[in-house]
């Protein structure tokens, strides 16, 4: 069957042996179940490469947060020294000194690009790793084992990688909106609206422009990403171009939009849920690296303060791969699946219908 867009000449060769490609046997399997089904059907292959890329993930999230402790190592020293000075002076201070913010600053703004690469790196692994699992389930493929996933997987990431790099910068054009909505109402720009004084009740304009607007505004994002999320397994089943595959899966989604609301709502609620508890889980393992931290500089409590405080959020967001970007990816992969059979039965439905009254069906016999 011919498909409108971008493809390679080399599907047939690639999809005719693995699975990945026309799918004369497709038996779709809508919801949870059949989501479950295929992930236990090769929850070895899925599992066992999760666990591997969440170690690596691990790994490389725990050195770059090192890195950049040990960039900004001389600095909080100074903080201390500074702190120190003013205590031993019985003047008041600050918890920074004034110069050592822009150095602060910009281990900030390198660490948190290349935490942003690596979770695009492993979000767009997983769900072409699962986009492949699902794919190969619905051909009634034989067993799958990790190194032949892998390899399917590989052939298909940079695509992959370009779709999920335009759809998290779309996601996070609208989460920047509602940020700057919110900046632009709390320095009192927007006429009429004033910020709320320390101590005072909001008032009703304050409350519906700073908060729930800019909230209303952040909804989005989640919802636009679950339009967006099949465009992965379309560039990697169809090899559509990335920007094919988003406009796929824009059409794909709005023929089924109170499913796609609902398995947006559930991975987002997922995620955000876990997130928080993971927060709360992992304070004995906070406690035990602020008390290492604390040896390890000499009691400098400025830098030991920051690891305790970002450290909950990175033990979570590393524990978001192994625990709830399976099922993340696996319903986004069963979605796009049940989505293109439908369309397809559809298409042929017109088909035979338009060659039982006699009219031209389009196809070259």
């Amino acid at each position: 069957m011919a498909h409108d867009g971008d493809q390679s000449t080399d599907r047939a060769a690639d999809g005719e042996g693995d699975g990945v490609g026309d799918n004369p046997t497709e038996q779709p399997g809508g919801g949870i179940s059949g989501t479950l089904g295929a992930v236990r059907r090769y929850r070895r292959a899925l599992y066992g490469f999760t666990l591997r890329v969440s170690v690596v993930t691990a790994v490389l999230g725990c050195a770059i947060l090192a890195g950049g402790f040990a960039a900004a190592w001389d600095t909080f020293e100074g903080v201390r020294d500074y702190a120190d000075a003013n205590i031993a002076n019985e003047d008041s201070y600050v918890a920074y000194a004034e110069d050592a913010m822009p150095e602060l600053a910009r281990v900030f703004f390198v660490m948190v690009p290349l935490l942003l690469v690596l979770g695009l790196l492993v979000v767009s692994v997983l769900h072409t790793a699962y986009a492949v699992g699902d794919s190969h389930a619905r051909h009634g493929g034989g067993p799958l084992a990790t190194r032949e996933l892998w390899r399917r997987t590989r052939g298909r990431f940079p695509a992959a990688l370009a779709v999920n790099t335009l759809t998290g910068l779309a996601v996070g054009a609208v989460w920047m909106a509602g940020l700057v909505l919110w900046g632009i109402v709390e320095s009192g720009e927007v006429p009429g609206v004033e910020p709320t004084p320390l101590g005072e009740t909001a008032t009703w304009q304050y409350t519906l422009v700073g908060w729930v607007l800019p909230i209303t505004v952040w909804c989005l994002g989640p919802l636009l990403y679950a339009r967006l999320a099949l465009a992965t397994a379309e560039t990697v089943l169809e090899l559509r171009s990335p920007f094919v595959a988003l406009y796929r899966s824009w059409v794909l989604t709005r023929r089924a939009r109170r499913r796609t609301l609902g398995v947006g709502t559930l991975v987002t609620a997922a995620a955000v849920l876990f997130f928080l508890l993971a927060r709360y889980a992992a304070a004995p393992l906070v406690h035990l690296a602020g008390l290492g931290m604390l040896w390890l500089s000499n009691d400098n409590v400025w830098i030991t303060g920051v690891l305790v405080k970002v450290l909950p959020s990175a033990v979570a967001l590393l524990l978001l791969s192994p625990v709830v970007m399976p099922l993340v990816c696996a319903l986004f992969a069963r979605l796009h699946g049940d989505l293109l059979a439908r369309e397809e039965a559809a298409r042929g439905a017109g088909v035979v219908g338009a060659s039982a009254a006699g009219r031209p069906t389009g196809r070259v016999s």
